[in-house]
């Protein structure tokens, strides 16, 4: 039987359960999120012998805590600056095409997710160069009722290039549109 593996035994913070991320570690994740999302270029790097794969996949795995701690805050400052404006989303409401055309529905999501009382987890994270999967799962702390739920992939050219293509399948139980008092809370 092939033995499992820890999924974040490279990654600086493991964001497979609810808690484990100290308040330091947390606003470390997120500076560093703000400087990851500073770096992302104009135009989308070329994958070569200045930029190569394994430099690519080495980036992606510092930036995913960041982006999962950028989550569970409810930044959408920061979750919008990783993608390319140009970005390509393949999921249920899509596709949608541009960085302008998914914000309205994905704020609803992210309100969702980084509500109050709820903890987003991603227990499977792998990596191949520029290809981030992951599977992600939101509990309710007082219920424990799983709230939702999906499997990613994102095409993410490292810090210098940022996300250019996701493609998602959610699952929402509790609610699909989030109230007006959860969407205030989304920065």
């Amino acid at each position: 039987m092939k033995t499992r593996k820890n999924y974040y035994q490279d990654v600086a913070a493991d964001y497979s359960k609810p808690g484990m991320i100290s308040k330091d570690m947390q606003a470390r994740l997120i500076a560093e999120a703000e400087k990851y999302v500073s770096l992302k270029e104009a135009k989308l790097p070329l994958v070569d012998e200045a930029y190569m794969r394994e430099q690519i996949e080495k980036e992606n795995k510092e930036w995913w805590p960041t982006h999962c701690e950028a989550l569970r805050q409810g930044r959408s400052d920061i979750l919008t600056n990783e993608y390319r404006d140009d970005l390509v989303y393949f999921c249920q409401d899509g596709p949608y095409y541009g960085i302008e055309e998914q914000k309205p529905r994905e704020k609803h999501w992210w309100a969702l997710i980084a509500q109050p009382g709820v903890t987003m987890t991603w227990p499977i994270v792998m990596f191949w160069g520029e290809f981030v999967h992951f599977e992600w799962v939101c509990l309710d702390k007082e219920t424990n009722e799983t709230i939702a739920k999906g499997m990613v992939c994102w095409v993410r050219r490292g810090h210098r290039g940022g996300c250019y293509f996701k493609s998602e399948q959610l699952t929402f139980y509790r609610d699909v549109f989030a109230p007006e008092e959860l969407l205030t809370l989304i920065k």
